[in-house]
């Protein structure tokens, strides 16, 4: 076994020990699992209405109950959950890449490069997120797309913070010496030498960021901003059932739910996979 192999095999021995871990990875698995098969779960078609069911409570014929326009919840759920996931992963996705590439010609070359891309990451910082969203989507037209590349383009500062102190720190070692050394490019030791040895950090940001555009995209369709109907998503669920939550408390309290979960899943799975990374906190 080589030292990649022992390495990830010792990481995920101890992601494993941690209870919080396991509880988080089995709810990301869960939710994970049902959104990618909703189509062959799903009892109903979601956007099909059905006047004589109009917000019927949860039964057997509808274990979640219906809408205000007797859509059934759970099928809407489901559905849902897959837009909730493609938007998660796609904006962090965006996010991780434009980090990867900044913060690493921040960190290898320094100088007014650093400088340049540090005063970026500033300014963006210094700009509430959920109040730059909106302007940009008040100018473009709400989409499942356009929602995905906002996100994305807005939550690449803290991978980037976290690849340029990788860099910083890498730069430096022996290896990356005897690379410059034997005449290795720019490029390929920054691609083959530092960066793999670079992304612990960042699957960690990575994993948790996915919670948080999932919580900003449900805060955009419950604003009717982010996914717009009859596409069902978690956001756009919770702000229907707003308006009958006295008569009807299921069309808030199971979206709610489904959103506290995933969330929470990706949070404890992250700060696993942190702790397993990290000697220190290995008993």
């Amino acid at each position: 076994m080589n030292n990649a192999e022992s390495f990830s095999a010792q990481t995920l021995y101890y992601l494993m020990r941690n209870r919080l871990a396991v509880i988080g990875g089995a709810l990301v698995a869960l939710v994970f699992i049902f959104s990618i098969f909703a189509p062959l779960i799903a009892p109903y078609n979601p956007s099909t209405i059905d006047i004589k069911n109009i917000l019927v409570g949860p039964g057997s014929s509808h274990w979640l109950g219906t809408d205000d326009l007797g859509r059934d919840v759970l099928s809407r759920m489901l559905w849902g959950g897959r837009i909730s996931l493609e938007v998660g992963f796609v904006a962090v996705g965006i996010a991780t890449l434009i980090g990867i590439i900044l913060g690493s010609l921040a960190g290898f070359y320094g100088g007014w490069i650093d400088s340049l891309i540090m005063r970026a990451v500033d300014i963006m910082l210094s700009i509430p997120t959920i109040f730059l969203i909106l302007a940009v989507i008040a100018i473009l037209e709400p989409s499942i797309i356009n929602i995905m590349i906002i996100i994305g383009l807005t939550s690449w500062m803290e991978p980037a913070r976290l690849i340029r102190a990788e860099f910083i720190t890498l730069k430096e070692r022996e290896f990356v010496i005897a690379a410059h050394a034997i005449g290795a490019t720019d490029s390929r030791i920054i691609m083959k030498h530092i960066l793999p040895n670079g992304l612990s950090p960042i699957l960690v940001s990575a994993t948790m960021g996915i919670g948080g555009a999932i919580l900003i995209e449900s805060g955009l369709s419950f604003l009717g901003l982010g996914v717009q109907p009859p596409t069902p998503s978690w956001g756009s669920l919770l702000s229907s059932g707003k308006d009958n939550i006295e008569i009807a408390w299921w069309l808030s309290a199971f979206p709610g739910l489904a959103i506290l979960i995933t969330v929470l899943g990706y949070n404890l799975l992250g700060e696993g996979i942190r702790d397993a990374l990290d000697p220190r906190q290995r008993e």
